[in-house]
Protein backbone atom coordinates (compact mmCIF):
# COMPACT_ATOMS: atom_id res chain seq x y z
CA UNK A 1 0.00 0.00 0.00
CA UNK A 2 1.64 3.44 -1.15
CA UNK A 3 1.96 6.06 1.34
CA UNK A 4 0.52 9.33 0.83
CA UNK A 5 3.39 12.12 -0.07
CA UNK A 6 4.83 13.67 3.23
CA UNK A 7 6.02 16.98 1.45
CA UNK A 8 2.27 17.02 0.17
CA UNK A 9 0.93 16.44 3.91
CA UNK A 10 3.52 19.20 5.68
CA UNK A 11 2.11 21.43 2.87
CA UNK A 12 -1.71 20.72 4.07
CA UNK A 13 -1.09 21.31 7.35
CA UNK A 14 0.71 24.26 6.81
CA UNK A 15 -2.13 25.45 4.69
CA UNK A 16 -4.57 24.08 6.99
CA UNK A 17 -2.96 26.56 9.87
CA UNK A 18 -1.81 29.62 8.27
CA UNK A 19 -5.03 29.92 5.69
CA UNK A 20 -7.68 27.82 6.52
CA UNK A 21 -8.11 28.65 9.87
CA UNK A 22 -7.60 32.29 9.63
CA UNK A 23 -10.16 32.35 6.46
CA UNK A 24 -12.72 29.45 8.37
CA UNK A 25 -15.72 31.97 8.13
CA UNK A 26 -15.46 32.44 4.73
CA UNK A 27 -14.90 28.65 3.66
CA UNK A 28 -18.42 28.42 6.12
CA UNK A 29 -20.00 30.49 3.44
CA UNK A 30 -19.11 29.12 0.81
CA UNK A 31 -19.83 25.39 2.07
CA UNK A 32 -23.33 26.26 3.30
CA UNK A 33 -24.29 28.66 0.08
CA UNK A 34 -22.60 27.53 -2.20
CA UNK A 35 -19.94 28.91 -5.15
CA UNK A 36 -20.71 32.29 -7.20
CA UNK A 37 -17.55 32.73 -9.21
CA UNK A 38 -18.00 35.15 -11.99
CA UNK A 39 -15.23 34.03 -13.72
CA UNK A 40 -14.80 30.85 -15.45
CA UNK A 41 -10.75 29.82 -16.78
CA UNK A 42 -10.13 27.19 -19.01
CA UNK A 43 -6.04 26.23 -18.52
CA UNK A 44 -3.31 23.55 -19.28
CA UNK A 45 -3.31 21.49 -16.86
CA UNK A 46 0.85 21.91 -16.84
CA UNK A 47 2.21 22.18 -13.41
CA UNK A 48 4.03 25.45 -14.18
CA UNK A 49 0.96 27.85 -14.87
CA UNK A 50 -1.56 27.14 -11.77
CA UNK A 51 -4.72 30.44 -12.51
CA UNK A 52 -5.35 30.64 -8.89
CA UNK A 53 -1.74 31.35 -8.17
CA UNK A 54 -1.70 33.83 -11.17
CA UNK A 55 -4.88 35.88 -9.93
CA UNK A 56 -4.22 35.33 -7.12
CA UNK A 57 -7.60 34.35 -6.16
CA UNK A 58 -9.21 33.03 -2.98
CA UNK A 59 -11.14 30.06 -3.03
CA UNK A 60 -14.89 30.52 -4.72
CA UNK A 61 -13.75 33.25 -7.00
CA UNK A 62 -12.84 31.23 -9.78
CA UNK A 63 -14.21 28.33 -11.83
CA UNK A 64 -11.25 26.58 -13.48
CA UNK A 65 -11.21 23.71 -15.63
CA UNK A 66 -7.68 22.22 -16.46
CA UNK A 67 -6.89 20.24 -19.58
CA UNK A 68 -3.76 19.53 -21.86
CA UNK A 69 -2.99 22.63 -24.25
CA UNK A 70 -6.02 24.11 -22.51
CA UNK A 71 -8.02 23.08 -25.49
CA UNK A 72 -11.83 23.27 -25.76
CA UNK A 73 -13.74 20.98 -28.19
CA UNK A 74 -16.19 22.04 -30.72
CA UNK A 75 -20.14 21.28 -29.85
CA UNK A 76 -21.54 17.97 -30.77
CA UNK A 77 -23.99 15.88 -29.06
CA UNK A 78 -22.11 12.10 -30.08
CA UNK A 79 -20.59 9.58 -27.66
CA UNK A 80 -21.35 9.66 -23.51
CA UNK A 81 -18.23 11.66 -21.84
CA UNK A 82 -17.72 15.28 -22.47
CA UNK A 83 -16.06 16.68 -19.43
CA UNK A 84 -15.61 20.12 -20.64
CA UNK A 85 -18.44 20.53 -22.55
CA UNK A 86 -20.65 19.61 -19.14
CA UNK A 87 -18.26 22.04 -17.39
CA UNK A 88 -18.56 24.68 -19.76
CA UNK A 89 -22.48 24.21 -19.78
CA UNK A 90 -22.69 24.20 -15.84
CA UNK A 91 -20.89 27.64 -15.55
CA UNK A 92 -22.86 29.46 -18.29
CA UNK A 93 -26.33 27.74 -17.07
CA UNK A 94 -25.91 27.39 -13.76
CA UNK A 95 -23.35 29.04 -12.05
CA UNK A 96 -23.92 31.95 -15.04
CA UNK A 97 -20.70 33.07 -15.03
CA UNK A 98 -19.76 36.91 -16.53
CA UNK A 99 -16.33 35.83 -17.90
CA UNK A 100 -14.47 32.50 -19.49
CA UNK A 101 -10.58 33.32 -20.10
CA UNK A 102 -8.80 30.48 -22.09
CA UNK A 103 -5.77 31.32 -21.04
CA UNK A 104 -2.32 29.15 -23.24
CA UNK A 105 1.30 29.64 -21.94
CA UNK A 106 4.87 29.24 -23.39
CA UNK A 107 6.22 26.24 -23.43
CA UNK A 108 3.31 24.07 -23.39
CA UNK A 109 4.51 20.15 -23.98
CA UNK A 110 0.73 19.73 -25.81
CA UNK A 111 1.62 22.40 -28.51
CA UNK A 112 4.93 20.74 -29.22
CA UNK A 113 3.38 17.14 -29.79
CA UNK A 114 0.50 18.56 -32.11
CA UNK A 115 3.89 20.44 -34.19
CA UNK A 116 5.68 16.94 -33.51
CA UNK A 117 4.14 13.41 -32.16
CA UNK A 118 7.60 12.63 -31.67
CA UNK A 119 7.62 14.94 -28.81
CA UNK A 120 5.29 12.80 -26.74
CA UNK A 121 5.39 9.05 -25.49
CA UNK A 122 2.11 7.53 -26.41
CA UNK A 123 0.32 4.17 -26.40
CA UNK A 124 -1.53 2.82 -28.85
CA UNK A 125 -4.44 4.30 -28.32
CA UNK A 126 -2.26 7.71 -29.09
CA UNK A 127 -4.67 10.00 -26.27
CA UNK A 128 -2.34 12.68 -26.71
CA UNK A 129 -2.29 13.08 -30.85
CA UNK A 130 -6.31 12.96 -31.04
CA UNK A 131 -6.72 15.02 -28.80
CA UNK A 132 -4.16 17.74 -30.18
CA UNK A 133 -5.60 16.83 -33.66
CA UNK A 134 -7.97 19.88 -33.17
CA UNK A 135 -5.18 22.11 -33.87
CA UNK A 136 -4.29 20.47 -37.29
CA UNK A 137 -6.08 23.42 -39.25
CA UNK A 138 -4.16 25.93 -36.99
CA UNK A 139 -0.91 23.66 -36.98
CA UNK A 140 -1.07 24.04 -41.15
CA UNK A 141 -1.80 27.94 -40.74
CA UNK A 142 1.38 28.29 -38.36
CA UNK A 143 3.80 26.31 -40.46
CA UNK A 144 2.60 28.03 -43.65
CA UNK A 145 3.46 31.65 -41.96
CA UNK A 146 6.56 30.73 -40.66
CA UNK A 147 7.80 28.16 -42.68
CA UNK A 148 11.95 29.54 -42.34
CA UNK A 149 11.34 30.12 -38.31
CA UNK A 150 12.78 28.64 -35.43
CA UNK A 151 11.00 25.14 -34.14
CA UNK A 152 10.62 28.26 -31.02
CA UNK A 153 8.77 30.48 -32.88
CA UNK A 154 6.47 28.04 -34.67
CA UNK A 155 5.71 26.52 -31.20
CA UNK A 156 5.02 30.12 -29.66
CA UNK A 157 2.72 31.07 -32.32
CA UNK A 158 0.52 28.14 -32.40
CA UNK A 159 0.23 28.11 -28.31
CA UNK A 160 -1.66 31.73 -29.34
CA UNK A 161 -3.61 29.84 -32.10
CA UNK A 162 -4.35 27.60 -29.95
CA UNK A 163 -6.41 30.18 -27.86
CA UNK A 164 -7.75 31.62 -30.59
CA UNK A 165 -9.36 27.97 -31.95
CA UNK A 166 -10.80 27.27 -28.22
CA UNK A 167 -12.39 30.75 -28.42
CA UNK A 168 -14.00 30.09 -31.99
CA UNK A 169 -14.74 26.94 -30.45
CA UNK A 170 -16.69 27.99 -27.71
CA UNK A 171 -19.12 29.86 -29.91
CA UNK A 172 -20.02 27.09 -31.48
CA UNK A 173 -22.02 25.94 -28.23
CA UNK A 174 -25.47 27.86 -28.99
CA UNK A 175 -25.94 28.53 -25.16
CA UNK A 176 -22.66 30.16 -25.45
CA UNK A 177 -23.06 32.03 -28.38
CA UNK A 178 -26.80 33.08 -27.45
CA UNK A 179 -25.71 34.31 -23.81
CA UNK A 180 -23.12 36.57 -25.29
CA UNK A 181 -24.73 37.78 -28.39
CA UNK A 182 -27.27 38.99 -24.87
CA UNK A 183 -24.55 41.14 -22.99
CA UNK A 184 -24.41 38.24 -20.15
CA UNK A 185 -20.97 36.93 -21.38
CA UNK A 186 -17.72 37.53 -22.54
CA UNK A 187 -14.92 35.80 -23.51
CA UNK A 188 -11.23 36.33 -23.39
CA UNK A 189 -8.42 34.74 -25.09
CA UNK A 190 -4.87 35.26 -22.67
CA UNK A 191 -1.31 33.91 -22.54
CA UNK A 192 1.12 33.55 -19.82
CA UNK A 193 5.18 33.80 -19.88
CA UNK A 194 6.51 31.59 -17.59
CA UNK A 195 9.77 32.87 -17.75
CA UNK A 196 9.23 36.42 -17.71
CA UNK A 197 5.83 36.39 -15.59
CA UNK A 198 3.62 38.53 -18.66
CA UNK A 199 0.12 38.15 -19.35
CA UNK A 200 -0.71 39.09 -22.81
CA UNK A 201 -5.04 39.18 -23.49
CA UNK A 202 -6.13 39.01 -26.65
CA UNK A 203 -7.50 41.85 -28.49
CA UNK A 204 -10.22 40.43 -30.81
CA UNK A 205 -10.40 42.97 -33.56
CA UNK A 206 -6.92 42.64 -34.38
CA UNK A 207 -6.10 38.96 -33.81
CA UNK A 208 -3.06 39.68 -31.79
CA UNK A 209 -1.92 39.39 -27.99
CA UNK A 210 -0.81 42.59 -26.27
CA UNK A 211 0.84 42.66 -22.91
CA UNK A 212 -0.58 44.11 -19.77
Amino acid sequence: MSSFPEALADRFHRFRHRHFVPNAEQYEELATYGQNPEVMLISCCDSRVDPETIFSAMPGELFVVRNVANLVPPFETDGKFHGIPAAIEFAVLNLRVKHIIVMGHSGCGGVKAALDQSEAIQTEARFISRWMSMLDSARLHVLAANQMSPQAVKVSALEKEGVKTSIKNLRTFPFVSETEEKGRLSLHGAYFDIATGTLSVLNHSRKEFYPL
